[in-house]
């Protein structure tokens, strides 16, 4: 079972299946704010289609194709970060992530997907990391350009968003990228 300790106030968890009902309230409860960018939203109407999500993701971490995490604050759901299927023969996956309107601008995400890219690299043993998010989505651009990712280009209208194409701006990270990071963290100052 991953987890993994943020700061004092916040967490990384695996996902489980009585999470759900929590799971659907957050995403309930900020729908208007992720239906700007994340396409899933209104297929997800009901509890059971939380559940549904979950089953799908413990069927992902059970056929070692990654696993998703919720990040977790003062012991509510604020957030998910994940992988995305792990293509083992090439050895890459992708990030995918969200996050609460209220939690917004503490760090939590970069700190999260910090934790599952080291992951990726250090246990998993993974080549390549992929982080994919519309242009106009300035917030999550802003994690793959913190955490040292090199932009890759742009993806011309990659996703159906309700009722349009956004593009997509790829960026990506190499594990020998990601092993001279580790060295200027670890480094004394």
């Amino acid at each position: 079972m991953f987890s993994h300790r943020l700061d004092n106030e916040s967490s990384l968890r695996e996902l489980a299946l009585g999470d759900a009902a929590e799971l659907f309230s957050v995403c309930d409860a900020n729908r208007k704010f992720l239906r700007q960018w994340l396409p899933w939203l209104d297929r997800t109407r009901q509890p059971a289609d939380t559940r549904s999500f979950i089953e799908g993701a413990l069927r992902q971490q059970e056929n070692n194709q990654g696993f998703q995490a919720l990040i977790i604050v003062r012991g509510r759901i604020a957030g998910l970060v994940g992988y995305h299927r792990i293509d083992w023969a090439n050895r890459h996956t992708s990030l995918g992530y969200w996050l609460a309107e209220a939690y917004q601008g503490r760090g939590l995400m970069t700190a999260s997907c910090q934790v599952l890219i080291d992951h990726a690299f250090a246990s998993l043993n993974l080549h390549r990391l992929a982080i994919s998010c519309a242009p106009g989505n300035t917030r999550s651009r802003a994690i793959p350009q913190r955490l040292g990712f090199t932009y890759e280009g742009l993806l011309r209208e990659n996703e159906w968003l309700y009722d349009h194409y956004v593009d997509h701006e790829v960026y990506s990270q190499v594990q020998r990228e990601w092993r001279a990071g580790m060295i200027k963290r670890l480094a004394p100052r």
